[in-house]
């Protein structure tokens, strides 16, 4: 297996965190920039196109499987060139411009739910699910992993805990939202709060303000790896962007949420939220409405038990557990069919 990657690219850390091996090529995205830019930009595609080509040529692969972004537009290329199957998953509601134009290209395309489908011509869909990490869904299986896990970050049963983040970069807008309610927050729940780099050193000192027995219900992060599964285990409502994770990871756990789309992803997050909305698993606060509507939102579901249940069910009725397994098996039949 390789991975395929942009350079510069903040997958790369988390890639060969994971043992895979990586290689990285040059692609930018065109939209919205200048004439200057887009220039520059469709300079790095053929030098994307270029590199990729040389990659296959080493690499030799029998299939190539892709998740969408710019980075994958001279890679699909070089790959259908050297007569070599495209599988492409779309984890997201609506597919962006990378993948409406790679699809063409695809022998099939990987979706996360059914409404998706429309966007691409018939028979060429497979709906999967959102895959997650195997890790998770270990811990989900077990009830008990939930006190384990509230133990293991220092909290109790008495008050039930909000999760708050806002991706691998944080958002701002959630950050001063919550803090600028934050002992209205602490009167009734527990919060874990993970804040990004950017905003980690200032949350970290309005943590510092707080007397010290709010303190102890209020844990502060820049970041999580691998202690994010505890952290969604234990929480009883997260407030968050809507990337597309929250389509697996929230109703394998059946956790309710508040989900304030990132304005500027196109219509991605927000296709996002609105799905689990009308699935009532989830509440949606414009990202410009954070700070009129998100303490009332918050406290209104963390203190009402029944709310929160229905909501956990309604999620958890969205659940694909087997998502990863339906991918795998997609890639198999695709990647042998490609090879008679």
């Amino acid at each position: 297996m390789l991975w395929v990657g942009s350079l510069g690219g903040m997958e790369q850390g988390l890639v060969e965190r994971a043992g895979l091996k990586i290689e990285l090529i040059p692609a930018t995205g065109v939209r919205g920039k200048n004439p200057l830019a887009i220039v520059g930009s469709i300079w790095s595609l053929g030098r994307g196109y270029r590199r990729s080509q040389e990659i296959i040529r080493q690499f030799q692969p029998d299939l190539l499987f892709i998740t969408g972004g710019y980075v994958c537009v001279p890679v699909t290329l070089a790959a259908r060139q050297a007569r070599i199957p495209v599988v492409i998953y779309l984890p997201d509601i609506e597919p962006g411009l990378a993948i409406k134009f790679l699809a063409r290209f695809a022998d099939k395309v990987a979706i996360t739910t059914a409404e998706t489908a429309r966007f691409f011509k018939p028979g060429l869909t497979v709906v999967t699910g959102y895959p997650v990490r195997m890790e998770l869904l270990s811990a989900a299986a077990d009830e008990a992993n939930k006190d384990a896990a509230r133990r293991q970050l220092g909290l109790t049963n008495e008050w039930p805990v909000l999760l708050v983040f806002g991706g691998s970069r944080g958002a701002r807008s959630i950050n001063r939202a919550v803090t600028d309610e934050l002992e209205a927050y602490l009167k009734v729940c527990q919060v874990i709060h993970i804040s990004g780099e950017l905003d980690a050193g200032w949350v970290q000192a309005r943590r510092a303000e707080l007397p010290p027995e709010l303190q102890a219900r209020y844990q502060v992060s820049a970041y999580l790896h691998e202690e994010m599964i505890t952290a969604l285990l234990v929480a009883d409502l997260v407030v968050s962007r809507a990337g597309a994770s929250i389509l697996g990871e929230y109703p394998l756990l059946g956790l309710p949420s508040i989900l304030a789309p990132y304005p500027y992803a196109g219509t991605h997050q927000a296709l996002n939220a609105a799905y689990l909305a009308r699935q009532q698993a989830a509440v949606v606060i414009n990202d410009a409405d954070l700070n009129r509507d998100l303490k009332g939102a918050v406290i209104g579901l963390i203190t009402d038990e029944k709310k929160l249940q229905t909501m956990r069910q309604a999620c958890k009725n969205l659940a694909k557990p087997d998502a990863a397994g339906r991918l795998a098996r997609e890639l198999l039949e695709v990647g042998l069919h490609g090879r008679n």
